[in-house]
């Protein structure tokens, strides 16, 4: 069987970081990663830049380690064989203001990593393979690129947006070969499909990372840790179009909290609902309205197309895989499974067993700083991303269970519920009628036949209690 053509819609943060590595640490008959598409998230959209660079920087290093530790297979297969595109998304949400985990993953997206651990981070030159800006009219600056380019061996930086690259490789395979895994907000893929649907639906899957059902929202204010630390406190949730002080403050405690929704989906729930619409029998019955125009666009410059309904026949429904909260909560990895796993690999000075450690037992402390009644080796990462990913690996197993044609809408609009996910769970009968309005005691149409959502969500994996530990193991190599 061929493998599972992916493309990666990512905001890396820490466990966006170890879904990335374990989708290279596949072998070639699984996964093909054809493209990392970078968005805001859970730091801004230049730090998930960066750590994607790191990334690559870091295993090109592990595979120079293993080689001269004389391993006859040194791992990242499918990366070593598909060098992918990178490439670089919008800075903000089609809507409303910009939210960053900071807080949790730290201002860098990775616990602070690039500066208590500046020998980590890869030479800032690495910006220049994606900035546009000048580079024809300087000859220097063009040079620096190109030299630069030659070295970067396991990746190919694009200088396209991220949704015009998505868009271009689905025209240019085969329709149902490429599966979109989003384990961030979904502004990529909201801008993609707004440009032209069509293309967009030739997609095979898209495996979104997002949302809550029955779980409450991970989107709140970080409770205070319970000790004092000498190192300086994460900073809360920001807006970064608004700068620090009790404006912001102020902003963020109205804005920014939620029991409700899950943190992918509220950082752009306005994209989240334009993509679900996709999977209707019958779009406009769940599309959002219309969004007004980014007040931050230059003057002159008009806006993309994504205030424009979708056309009204559409060839086919987008199918959509949704992994909530619900079941990726459950998938851990404890911070004692990981010291079993690493220490031997530090020992031995593993470059990608290091880069790990810096960032991975910061994200450890402050899990631990969260919680009343968890520490040592007990506390214990969420793996939400990864899950995505070795869904994709192994989406054949009997293991895992979807449900099928949910009808799951996202709120963009609630005082109290925006990027909440709402689902009707009452029992009563649909409607027999053909009709796609609205009618008398079914107020948001939720019982035709003809409206509404269809996706499918994941409720079980093949191994909650095991994941964890599997996952370094691909990783590691071990």
């Amino acid at each position: 069987m061929p493998p599972r053509k992916i493309i990666i819609d990512t905001d890396p943060g820490v466990d966006d970081i170890l879904a990335l590595l374990l989708a290279f640490a596949t072998l070639p008959e699984e996964l093909e990663v054809l493209l990392v598409s970078v968005t805001y998230g859970n730091i801004d959209v230049q730090n998930c830049l960066r750590n994607v660079v790191s990334l690559f920087y870091h295993i090109e290093k592990e595979i120079v380690w293993r080689e001269s530790q004389g391993r006859s297979n040194v791992g990242f297969e499918t990366l070593r064989k598909t060098k992918p595109l990178v490439a670089v998304g919008p800075d903000h949400p089609l809507k409303d203001d910009t939210l960053m985990a900071d807080y949790f993953h730290g201002k860098d997206g990775l616990g602070g990593i690039h500066e208590t651990h500046p020998h980590l981070t890869p030479d800032e030159a690495w910006r220049e393979l994606f900035d546009t800006k000048g580079k024809d009219d300087d000859p220097v600056m063009a040079t620096m690129a190109d030299e630069m380019q030659k070295h970067t061996s396991l990746f190919e930086p694009s200088k396209q947006p991220a949704y015009k690259e998505i868009l271009r490789l689905l025209r240019e395979n085969d329709p149902d070969t490429i599966s979109i895994v989003a384990i961030g907000p979904l502004t990529n893929l909201a801008m993609a499909a707004a440009e032209d649907p069509e293309t967009f639906l030739r997609v095979k899957e898209v495996v979104v990372m997002g949302g809550a059902i029955d779980h409450p929202g991970n989107v709140s204010s970080p409770a205070p840790p319970p000790v004092k630390r000498d190192d300086a406190p994460e900073p809360p949730y920001r807006l970064i179009k608004q700068a620090p002080g009790p404006i912001r403050d102020l902003l963020n405690i109205r804005n920014q909290i939620t029991p409700l929704a899950e943190f992918n989906t509220f950082a752009d729930a306005y994209a989240a609902a334009r993509v679900y619409a996709l999977t209707s029998p019958n779009p406009h019955t769940t599309l959002p309205p219309p969004a007004p125009a980014p007040q931050h666009l230059p003057e002159g410059e008009t806006p993309p197309p994504y205030l424009a309904p979708y056309p009204e026949k559409l060839s086919k429904q987008l199918k959509v895989a949704l992994f909530p909260v619900d079941i990726t909560e459950r998938h851990l990895l404890t911070r004692g499974e990981y010291r079993k796993a690493i220490s031997p690999l530090l020992t031995a000075k593993s470059p990608l067993a290091e880069w790990t450690e810096a960032f991975l037992s910061s994200t450890f402390n402050k899990v631990e700083s969260l919680q009343r009644d968890v520490s040592g080796d007990a506390v214990a990462l969420q793996l939400h991303d990864p899950l995505c990913i070795w869904y994709c690996m192994s989406a054949a197993d009997s293991g895992w269970e979807l449900t099928q044609d949910e009808d799951i809408r996202v709120e963009v609009s609630g005082q109290w519920t925006r990027g909440m996910c709402v689902v009707d769970k009452r029992t009563r009968k649909k409607r027999e009628d053909k009709d796609i309005g609205e009618k008398a005691g079914d107020s948001g149409n939720w019982l035709s036949t003809r409206a509404g959502n269809r996706m499918a969500r994941c409720v079980a994996s093949p191994g909650e209690k095991t994941f964890g530990g599997y996952m370094l193991k691909r990783i590691f190599d071990q």
